[in-house]
């Protein structure tokens, strides 16, 4: 079992940054895709942001993200934290969710909330205009 645990939620002001990390714990989970997920209220969860190592180390991976998050996202590894954080800047409103970890042990970087296997309990992230 892996278990999930995000943090650094909370309130900002459009435009305004803030950082999420989702520590894991419990068996091996290097090899892994780590993804970020969001739900809005009354809608669905949808994908964020995910990465991949390509060798057990971390000390290379791929990333990829949502058109609606790419170029005010980063998703990233923290190899002495053993967290995957996700820095959000320039927000907006309608980025307003609850954000989810989770964890994925497929061969390849997939985007699809039915292939990943282990979830965090979700953080909220409220954005004021």
């Amino acid at each position: 079992q892996v278990q999930l645990v995000e943090s650094g939620g909370g309130l900002v002001q459009a435009g305004g940054s803030l950082t999420l990390s989702c520590a894991a714990s419990g068996r091996t989970f290097n090899s892994y895709t780590m993804g970020w997920f969001r739900q809005a209220p009354g809608k669905e969860r949808e994908f964020v942001a995910a990465i991949k190592p390509i060798n057990w180390s971390w000390s290379g991976y791929t990333t990829y993200y949502a058109d609606s998050v790419k170029g005010r996202f980063t998703i990233s590894r923290d190899n002495a934290k053993i967290t995957v954080d996700l820095q959000m800047n320039s927000l907006k409103p309608e980025d307003t969710a609850v954000y989810y970890c989770a964890a994925d042990r497929g061969a390849s970087l997939r985007t699809s909330i039915q292939e990943y296997d282990y979830w965090g309990q979700g953080i909220q992230v409220t954005v004021s205009s």
